[in-house]
């Protein structure tokens, strides 16, 4: 079974400070802005254009300890990108399969940053706490990579 879930994020940074802070850098940003969570991220495989995997490392916090994604598809000047969940994670144990296609756009002198994800469920398995995790997880990284750029206007100019 498919579930899904959306959210808009608005932010008071730039949408290109924030697609690259956020999306392109966060293997380097990740760990020091939420260090409680992201303990590293490293390139895997590729050099962050499509096709590329990254292993994100978790705290204990967090119920398992890595994820690696790969990047299906980037737009830099649309500031959109597609990734999958190759390995880790819940994979196997309560998901197939997880997608997310995450888009930012200019707001005013702000931005938003939108996200749909999608998780093909194991038979039988309820991910509705684990996709309330998840939303949660991608707004707070969203809202700690805003006041890091708001505290730091040239940062990712």
């Amino acid at each position: 079974m498919s579930s899904s879930w959306t959210a808009e994020v608005e932010t008071k940074a730039p949408a290109a400070a924030i697609f690259k802070a956020a999306f392109l850098d966060w293997h380097n940003l990740g760990p020091k802005l939420i260090p409680q969570i992201i303990t590293g991220v490293t390139l895997i495989s590729g050099d962050g254009s499509p096709g590329s995997i990254r292993q994100i490392n978790f705290s204990p916090a967090v119920p398992f300890s890595f994820i690696k994604e790969r990047l299906d598809f980037i737009d830099h000047e649309k500031l959109e990108l597609k990734t999958s969940v190759v390995e880790g994670g819940d994979l196997g144990s309560k998901i197939e399969s997880a997608t997310s296609h995450i888009k930012v756009e200019p707001k005013g002198n702000g931005s938003i940053v939108k996200v749909s994800a999608t998780y093909k469920a194991i038979a039988g398995v309820d991910v509705a706490e684990d996709i309330k995790k998840a939303k949660e997880g991608f707004i707070n990284s969203v809202k700690a990579v805003e006041e890091h750029l708001v505290a730091n206007p040239g940062a990712y100019a």
